[in-house]
């Protein structure tokens, strides 16, 4: 209106929204550059000088950043004061649910291990999951409660199809469970905040945080295990990290003859190069060729598996036929890689897998498919690599914690108490 005052109606949960993401902002660059003064972080952060005063008092008063002298190199006197993170007696619960096994491990803030263990995993018919869940988590703290400070949150990785944002486990292939609202049952037991993702995208989210994609705004994280599945991050987004949707590549039809697959389908790419698969294989060679190079390494004992170091072992001692096998599977990934690539064009590609120990047979067979079938000018740019961390331990439930820091989400319940 002409000669009149605009009013601008700011809405309460917008403030808080903003609160929440610049407190995560401040905490985040605290706990990747610190010790750092307030006016370094001001600079980096983009904030007003008065905000980060503000900000930082509140984190300070919750015991979660402290003050420290640090030498201000090129100038006399006085060490400077800065700021970093304090962890001392925070902790949170990780937890990663597998095939027959449960793996618990406690940690502080700063992701730091203080004890884990891994247990058998069985749920009897006449127990409930969640309550074998419990039974396992009860008996973690009684045996180390000597180790058990100021407990902040659980984390919670598994590979099922699940919803993040009301931590509810849809469904599992190897558990017989349908639309378990884990968060909400834990959450009333404990009065913590819980956090659940599916396990692959997780342990992408750690090896963006501190791993082998550190600082990529772009990347793909391939996982060939027993569970072919893939993460991706675009423009430091992880893609359908709020959705029970992952990509799932693993479920893509590669040979409409194959064998049938759990999600109902047949011949879908986890049934081709899925390391059961690909050790039935070399199971099926070593029979059919007994002078096989696998056959002598199994001579001594004719009862023995053949495993995925003995897998690797019969690649290094040159066995033409394993060989082709992983080279076989490196063709039929790097089809679907090369699409994903000119989708998403990534920086850098991870693969995270047993088979990385043959990566001189598995890498150049994916990127030649990737190079022959993608845009040129994405294929020529994108790194293939492996993860820094293996598949294993409570690491990626961690990295759900420390985005939830990053993001102020965990940061404001800390704070409320």
């Amino acid at each position: 209106m002409a000669g009149g005052k605009v009013s601008v109606d700011i809405q309460p949960g917008h403030i808080d929204q903003i609160k929440q993401t610049n407190m995560g902002l401040v905490y985040q660059l605290i706990d990747r550059c610190g010790p750092i003064s307030r006016i370094a972080l001001s600079k980096k952060a983009q904030l007003a000088p008065a905000s980060i005063t503000k900000i930082t008092r509140e984190l300070i008063d919750a015991h979660l950043v402290k003050e420290m002298e640090f030498p201000d190199l090129g100038f006399r006197g006085r060490p400077a004061i800065g700021l970093q993170v304090d962890s001392q007696e925070w902790q949170f619960l990780c937890i990663r649910i597998n095939e027959g096994h449960i793996v618990i491990g406690l940690r502080d803030l700063n992701c730091d291990l203080v004890v884990e263990e891994q247990l058998a995993f069985v749920v009897p018919q006449k127990h409930a999951f969640l309550d074998c869940i419990v039974h396992e988590i009860d008996g973690f703290f009684l045996r180390h409660q000597s180790h058990l400070e100021r407990l902040t949150a659980i984390s919670i990785t598994i590979n099922a199809i699940v919803d993040p944002v009301n931590r509810i486990i849809h469904s599992s292939p190897y558990y017989d469970i349908q639309d378990i609202p884990l968060g909400k049952f834990l959450h009333q037991r404990t009065g913590l905040p819980i956090f659940l993702q599916h396990g692959i995208t997780a342990w992408t989210i750690a090896e963006s945080l501190y791993g082998a994609g550190k600082n990529d705004q772009n990347l793909i994280q391939l996982v060939i295990d027993d569970n072919v599945g893939a993460g991706i991050m675009t423009a430091g987004q992880m893609l359908h990290a709020d959705n029970h949707s992952v990509v799932e590549i693993g479920h893509i039809q590669i040979d409409p003859s194959g064998e049938p697959c759990y999600c109902g389908n047949t011949g879908c790419l986890e049934t081709v190069v899925g390391i059961k698969k690909i050790l039935q294989k070399a199971h099926f060679l070593a029979d059919r060729y007994p002078d096989d190079v696998l056959n002598h390494a199994t001579a001594d004992n004719t009862s023995l598996k053949i495993e995925i170091d003995l897998l690797c072992q019969a690649v290094a001692d040159g066995d033409s036929q394993i060989i082709n096998i992983i080279h076989d599977a490196g063709e039929r990934i790097g089809r679907i890689m090369a699409i994903m690539v000119n989708i998403f064009n990534p920086e850098k590609i991870l693969i995270g897998s047993p088979l990385n120990r043959v990566k001189h047979i598995l890498y150049p067979a994916i990127q030649q498919q990737i190079t022959q079938r993608s845009l040129p000018g994405y294929s020529q740019h994108v790194d293939i690599v492996a993860t820094q961390f293996p598949n294993a331990g409570t690491l990626p439930a961690a990295a759900l914690i420390k985005q939830a820091l990053y993001n102020g989400e965990l940061l404001i319940k800390l704070m409320q108490g």
